[in-house]
């Protein structure tokens, strides 16, 4: 696992070597195993639901003859779907943003690729107040440094309206985005630029326009990097990652609580003697926050998905382990409307190939309600997961299995109890564990902002897996 808590760019993180594979130190699956033919297609498990008519679920991939794949996705206001995240198919570079809509049904209306002629990708999307779009990732093609923080303004129709980039001379990336009370954006990541140690938790805020109001880097003098960023109810920040500076063990989850102006409040780490992370918070509707991402210090395999429930403060009231024998990885968390959590991800313990979408459903105390696989023979991933209107779940990752390239863009609706044509039912083992420790950060700040001009176009072929 220690693999996957090196410094990956955004185009490895989509592509099919992603976080999973670098965990388990395996070969790279666009050489082993083989990519199936595009089209190639599984019968259906005989637990599934026929793919008949429209919503409550759809198995589609989206993109090209190259790698391509999505790490975020939303309902938008028209009761569709936008999903942000890279592709080698399309665009001006090596990579560029890649941005997706689909109606209510799946069905493809737009696609759109942001960049210039380097490696640029986006890691989280959110819709703005203004029926339009904010992407936040990062960029090797424009900016002040190796790599800068990444910010893309859309309108409605996908059309650019600005791009700015944030960073130094060094490593900055962009990694979860939020609209803020005042207009503006924020966002976490970390930056090699600034900072205490190798890496630092980075986070900016911009106002409505894309200019830039405060930066902050917390961490110490090793590795420590932020890659969830929610919003709190007292207009403050809440950050999850994972730290080396700090904790139990060789990497520690790490949550971060700022106040409205990037003050920090405190820190906590949670985890064991090996490498645990966090990919995903939020905050809950008792005030408190949860995390979901993966431990190697606990569990029944080589990783487990791991869920820390913690209180208003900070103070840890649960943990839980999910998962198999093998590497399982949660990515993407939310509260459900019954006042439980689910979880998407990836797994090697279950499923039908060397990786599957990994979806989880635990009640409000953490207690495991149901577990779903879907994929076919080769390589998918979860990145993304949202509750949908009609109570359903809808989740964006990438997928080798079938599409039209080696990796395509792979969105999967569920109804709400996690059913669909492409979904298995699983059994999966339950455990818990870590240890809560307090730390005492430096704290610094650092970003030059430019605003590039950046090249647009657009591509893709749409795939039912379920027609």
């Amino acid at each position: 696992m220690k693999n996957l808590l090196k410094p990956l760019s955004l185009a490895l993180f989509v592509a099919a070597t992603l976080l999973m594979q670098n965990a388990c130190n395996r070969t790279s699956p666009s050489s082993n195993p083989p990519t199936q033919n595009a089209h190639t297609q599984t019968s259906p498990p005989s637990d599934t639901l026929p793919a008949t008519g429209p919503s409550p679920y759809f198995c589609k991939a989206i993109g090209g003859k190259n790698d391509d794949g999505g790490t975020s996705l939303i309902q938008t206001s028209d009761g569709g779907y936008a999903i942000a995240g890279a592709t080698t198919s399309f665009g001006a570079g090596e990579w560029d943003v890649y941005v997706v809509k689909l109606d209510a049904n799946g069905n493809l209306q737009w696609t759109k690729t942001i960049g210039g002629k380097k490696e640029d990708g986006g890691r989280s999307l959110i819709q703005t107040s203004d029926g339009g779009y904010a992407i936040a990732g990062q960029t090797n093609s424009f900016g002040a440094g190796e790599d800068d923080v990444y910010v893309v303004k859309l309108d409605a129709n996908g059309n650019l309206q600005w791009t700015k980039t944030i960073g130094g001379e060094n490593e900055d990336l962009g990694t979860s985005l939020t609209p803020t009370s005042d207009g503006g954006y924020a966002i976490a990541g970390y930056t090699k630029s600034f900072g205490a140690g190798e890496w630092d938790v980075y986070v900016v805020k911009l106002d409505a326009n894309g200019n830039l109001q405060w930066t902050k880097t917390i961490g110490g003098k090793n590795d420590d990097r932020g890659t969830s960023l929610t919003p709190t109810s007292d207009g403050g920040y809440a950050i999850a990652g994972r730290t080396n500076s700090f904790g139990a063990g060789d990497y520690d989850v790490y949550v971060v609580k700022l106040d409205a102006n990037g003050n920090l409040q405190w820190t906590k780490t949670i985890g064991g003697k090996n490498d645990d992370a966090g990919l995903s918070l939020i905050q809950t509707s008792d005030g408190g926050y949860v995390i979901a991402g993966g431990t190697d210090s606990f569990g029944a395999g080589k990783a487990d998905v791991y869920v820390v429930k913690l209180d208003a403060k900070g103070n840890l009231q649960w943990t839980k382990t999910i998962g198999g024998k093998n590497d399982d990885w949660g990515h993407s968390l939310i509260q459900t409307a019954d006042g439980g959590y689910a979880i998407a991800g990836i797994t090697h313990s279950f499923g039908a190939g060397g990786r599957d979408v990994y979806v989880i459903k635990l009640d409000a105390n953490g207690n495991l309600q149901w577990t779903k696989t879907i994929g076919g023979k080769s390589w998918e991933a979860g990145f993304s997961l949202t509750q949908t209107s009609d109570g359903g779940y809808a989740i964006a990752g990438y997928i080798r299995s079938f599409g039209a390239g080696g990796a395509d863009v792979y969105v999967v609706k569920l109804d709400k109890n996690g059913k669909a044509c492409c979904a298995v039912s699983q059994t999966s083992r339950v455990g818990s564990g870590g240890r809560l420790l307090s730390a005492a950060p430096s704290i610094g700040s650092g970003g030059t902002l430019t605003a590039p001009t950046s090249s647009t176009s657009s591509g893709g072929t749409l795939t039912n897996q379920c027609p």
